[in-house]
């Protein structure tokens, strides 16, 4: 059975950003609502590194979720920010094989009321 495509359409049907990244950062497939909101903005990610999108700040906690994701396999999703002008919450989300070795992750944006969590909540 061909899975990838029922995983391709999971995450293209999503109606947040999903950018999916590598472990060297490399932006290796974006969803259609990422690719359509960054071509708004004549910007085309797919291939770029994550970290050329990013400031030195968000970069340092980019590194360091990845870290912490490598750290335990239980370790696998946080919440990095909210943005109240757009009512979004972003995340970043551990990608696994099936040994649990992690192979990327990915950043999530949902457009909704605020999530309470903590910011980079390690525990």
């Amino acid at each position: 059975m061909e899975l990838n495509k029922y995983f391709k359409s999971l995450i293209d049907i999503d109606d947040t950003t999903i950018i999916i990244c590598d472990l060297n950062h490399t932006i290796i497939y974006m969803n259609k609502f990422a690719t359509d909101l960054y071509a708004k903005k004549n910007m085309n990610l797919l291939g770029s590194n994550l970290l050329k999108c990013h400031n030195e700040d968000s970069n340092e906690k980019i590194l360091k979720v990845v870290e912490w994701f490598k750290k335990d396999v239980n370790n696998n999703f946080v919440h990095t920010f909210f943005n109240e002008k757009q009512n979004k919450d972003g995340y970043m989300v551990a990608l696994r094989d099936d040994d649990g070795i992690l192979i990327g992750y990915y950043e999530k944006h949902e457009y909704r009321n605020k999530d309470l969590t903590p910011f980079y909540n390690f525990d």
